[in-house]
């Protein structure tokens, strides 16, 4: 039925492999707008997460809503992508692992948003060892398609099947296009939304959620049967 009996390791990378929050925090406060703080941003509904909260909101409103201010703000936040930002702590360790890993398939779908973000990701990547043209693919889409579509042409892409393939995202959206492509959701609440709003708001089950990097590489590495990239328990 499927060509390859191989595994399938799908990650987003914003939120899940990538501390974004640092680098737009500080893409912002070269601008002069404040994004709030961590535990705020990531309880705010969609629309309203890179327009602050209501301390941040009519200073951030304001630089936005001018289109010159937003092309600045884009080619700022790519610089601090390509110069600083940095991985969160241990998934270096875990992407090398399953890289080295013959008999799965590992990559990364993206929305990120900077300029040729395909090469900003490269960059990250690189300046913490990993050569990115090591994973079995690198996809960048833009903000309003839906991951499910790039998920079920990977994994038909490489015969495998949907049982032995896992999608780990950040956000509820990275959740639904894992389920209606027929993947295993892993939901991080280290990223853009936080673990209450991930259970609470949209139902999503605490068993699959992750509240650290070392809890995912630990789930996910004993979900591949591979001895674990990094120490730790994941949560029952």
């Amino acid at each position: 039925m499927y060509a390859s009996r191989d595994r399938l390791v799908i990650f987003d990378a914003d939120g899940t492999l990538i501390d974004a929050f640092r680098a737009v925090e500080m893409a912002f406060s070269h601008h002069g707008m404040d994004i709030g703080d961590y535990q705020r941003f990531q309880r705010r509904r969609k629309l309203l997460k890179y327009l602050g909260g209501l301390r941040e909101f009519p200073k951030n409103l304001r630089h936005q809503l001018n289109k010159e201010n937003r092309k600045q703000l884009k080619h700022t936040l790519t610089e601090i992508y390509r110069g600083e930002a940095m991985l969160f702590p241990g998934i270096d360790v875990l992407l090398k692992r399953l890289i080295e890993q013959s008999d799965v398939r590992v990559g990364v779908v993206s929305r990120n948003v900077t300029i040729e973000p395909e090469t900003t990701l490269r960059m990250v990547f690189q300046r913490h060892g990993i050569d990115a043209s090591q994973l079995d693919f690198l996809r960048c889409i833009p903000l309003g398609e839906e991951k499910s579509d790039q998920f079920r042409a990977l994994r038909q892409e490489f015969g495998i099947n949907p049982t032995r393939a896992y999608a780990c995202g950040d956000e509820y959206r990275d959740y639904v296009s894992a389920l209606a492509a027929g993947l295993h959701p892993m939901v991080v609440s280290y990223g853009f939304e936080d673990h209450a709003r991930l259970i609470d708001d949209f139902a999503i089950p605490h068993e699959i959620i992750s509240r650290t990097p070392t809890e995912l590489s630990a789930r996910l590495s004993h979900a591949l049967d591979l001895d674990e990239a990094n120490p730790g328990t994941a949560a029952s």
